[in-house]
C-alpha cells in the first residue's frame, strides 16, 4: 500500500433492510491500484457491498473511507469513483461521443478537456470508430466498452464494476476480459469488480474475497484460494468442475474412508488434531493421475468408468470412490469410455482437509 494508506478501506460495516442483516461487521481493505473481485453467489452481499461503497446504500453502522477520506455519508457524485453496471444504462437518442461527454459536460468541464478525456477514453478502449453512432448501431461488446469509457472519462481513483460482463456471451465475456484486465495494467487505477463467475474472478483479481450471507469467507491471491481454500464453502466455490469431497475419519496422519487408507503424507496441516476427528478430503479433478504414473503414487486404486464428458482440451470422467460420485480429469486425446477400469491415484499433499464440524480446514 502506498505510504501504509489503502486506497478504500471499510470499516466494521453493516447494513440492514428491516429486520434482515446483509453485511455484517465487515472489514476490508484494499490497496492502491489493487484490483480485487467480490466473488459469491446471489445473494451473499457483493453488489450490496459495492453500492455501499459506491454512496447507493445508506450503511446502518460502520464506515467507508477512500484514500483516507471518511466517505460514508457523502453524495456518490462526491466519492471519487467511477461506476459500471450489469445493464449499460447508455442514452439511446445520444451518439457514443455524447453518451461519453454527458456527464463532464453537466460538470461543466471547458469543451478541450472535454475532447480530450473521450479521445483518450476512446482509444484505450479500442472504440474510436464508433464515436458517431448510436447504442442501437452496437453490438453488446461494443456497448460494454462505451459503459466503461463513461466511467474512465471522469478521471477518478477508484473504478466499481458491477458484474459488467454477465450480460454477454461467453466468447464476448472473454474478449472483454482480457480488454479490462489490460486496461488496468495501464490505468493502475484501484478496481473493485463483482461477479459470480469464478473464470472472471481467478484471471482479473490481484486478490479475491469470497463472500457468503454478508461475510468475507476468505480474502486472498486466486492461488492461495484454490490451493488453500480456508472452508469446505470456498473449496466448493473455487473450481470448475468443483472439488470431490469424501467423508473418512482422520486419525493418526491418516485419512480412513469407506474402504480405504489414505495416507496424508506431505499435507500442510494448520493444526493437526489432536484426536480421531470426522474430516472431508477434498481432491481437485486435476490432481488426479491415471495410468502406470498413478501407481507410483502415495495412494492410487481401481475404480469402473461410469460417464465420459469430452470437453476438447481434456475429458471429465465421472466414476464411485468410497461410495461417493468422483470426478477427474483426462487428456481430451485420451480413449476412454464407460465400463472401462482405470487405475487412478492423487498426492495427498495436494488435497485439502476439513473437518466435518466446523467445516474448517484442518
Amino acid at each position: 500500500m502506498e505510504n501504509g494508506k489503502p486506497s478504500v478501506a471499510i470499516k466494521s460495516l453493516d447494513l440492514s433492510f428491516g429486520a434482515v442483516r446483509v453485511l455484517k461487521g465487515l472489514d476490508l481493505e484494499i490497496a492502491q491500484g489493487e484490483f480485487l473481485v467480490l466473488l459469491g453467489s446471489s445473494g451473499c452481499g457483493k453488489s450490496t457491498l459495492l453500492n455501499c461503497i459506491a454512496g447507493l446504500l445508506d450503511v446502518s453502522g460502520g464506515q467507508i473511507f477512500i484514500n483516507d477520506r471518511n466517505v460514508t455519508w457523502e453524495e456518490p457524485s462526491d466519492r471519487g469513483i467511477g461506476m459500471v453496471f450489469q445493464s449499460y444504462a447508455l442514452y439511446p437518442q445520444m451518439t457514443v461521443e455524447g453518451n461519453l461527454s454527458f456527464g463532464l459536460k453537466n460538470a461543466r468541464m471547458p469543451k478541450a478537456e472535454i475532447e480530450a478525456r473521450v479521445a483518450r477514453a476512446a482509444e484505450v478502449l479500442q472504440i474510436e470508430p464508433l464515436l458517431k453512432r448510436k447504442p442501437a448501431a452496437l453490438s453488446g461488446g461494443q456497448r460494454q466498452r462505451v459503459a466503461i469509457g463513461r466511467a474512465l472519462v471522469r478521471d477518478v481513483d477508484v473504478f466499481l464494476f458491477d458484474e459488467p460482463l454477465s450480460n454477454l456471451d461467453a466468447k464476448l465475456r472473454a474478449d472483454l476480459r482480457v480488454e479490462i484486465k489490460r486496461l488496468h495494467q495501464q490505468l493502475k487505477n484501484t478496481m473493485i469488480y463483482v461477479t459470480h463467475d469464478q473464470i472472471e474472478a481467478m484471471t482479473l483479481a490481484d486478490r479475491i474475497a469470497i463472500m457468503k450471507g454478508g461475510a468475507i469467507q476468505q480474502l486472498g491471491t486466486p492461488e492461495e484460494i484454490y490451493n488453500r481454500p480456508q472452508n469446505k464453502y470456498v473449496a466448493d466455490f473455487i473450481g470448475s468442475p468443483s472439488m470431490t469431497f469424501i467423508p473418512g475419519t482422520l486419525s493418526d496422519g491418516v485419512m480412513q474412508v469407506e474402504g480405504h487408507d489414505i495416507p496424508t503424507t506431505g499435507y500442510e496441516m494448520t493444526a493437526p488434531p489432536v484426536a480421531a476427528t470426522q474430516a472431508w478430503i477434498g481432491i481437485r479433478p486435476e490432481h488426479v493421475t491415471t495410468g502406470d504414473a498413478a501407481s507410483a503414487l502415495p495412494f492410487s486404486t481401481g475404480i469402473e468408468v461410469e460417464i465420459v464428458e469430452p470437453m476438447g482440451s481434456d475429458t471429465l470422467v465421472w466414476a464411485s470412490f468410497a461410495g461417493q460420485p468422483f470426478r477427474f480429469r483426462m487428456d481430451g486425446t485420451a480413449k476412454v469410455r464407460a465400463g472401462d477400469r482405470l487405475t487412478i491415484g492423487f498426492d495427498p499433499a495436494a488435497a485439502s482437509l476439513f473437518d466435518q464440524t466446523t467445516e474448517a480446514r484442518i
